[in-house]
């Protein structure tokens, strides 16, 4: 190839490949349920997240993940601490490896953090004032892990 042509399938491919899911969403659907069926919203696209995070009041955000350390730590954790009597105003979340863009953009909020799966972040005014990362989630109980969410919801909320 000569120059700065591309072949005329790039943008085909770019757009195609944006769209794949890593995983069937027969798969994830309990996962995705699990923060669901406690009041989260599920933010499929990057003009959700921004109209979530960038709002007044506070934004919890949960960054899902089909892992192990999601399952047995980060999504009790979340639900455990949604139910605290001083909360988020928004319960919210995505799912790494399913919807991209949405992801993409949640993460781009949480710089300078690096991308984390699972990871929970929380917002005020749209600035982020709390994050827990996958290291910070691995072998920590669900509860350590609530505790800690909801002594920032305690600050913040």
């Amino acid at each position: 190839m000569v120059g700065s042509a591309q072949p005329a399938n790039t943008y085909f491919c770019k757009q195609y490949f944006k769209k794949i899911m890593m995983y069937p969403e027969y798969l994830v659907a309990p996962m995705r349920e699990e923060l669901t069926k406690v009041g989260f919203e599920e933010l499929k696209d990057a003009a959700a997240v921004t109209s979530a995070v960038e709002g007044e009041g506070t934004v919890f955000v949960v960054v899902n993940s089909v892992c192990g350390c999601a399952a047995a730590n980060a999504r009790p954790a979340a639900r455990i601490a949604s139910q605290n009597a001083k909360h988020p105003d928004k319960l919210v979340t995505v799912f790494a490896g399913m919807e991209k863009e949405a992801v993409d953009k949640a993460r781009a909020y949480m710089l300078p953090y690096p991308p984390s799966s699972p990871a929970m972040a929380l917002f005020k005014d749209g600035k982020l004032v709390h994050i827990i990362e996958r290291h910070q989630i691995e072998g920590r109980p669900a509860q350590m892990i609530a505790d800690n969410l909801i002594n920032a919801f305690e600050q913040y909320c």
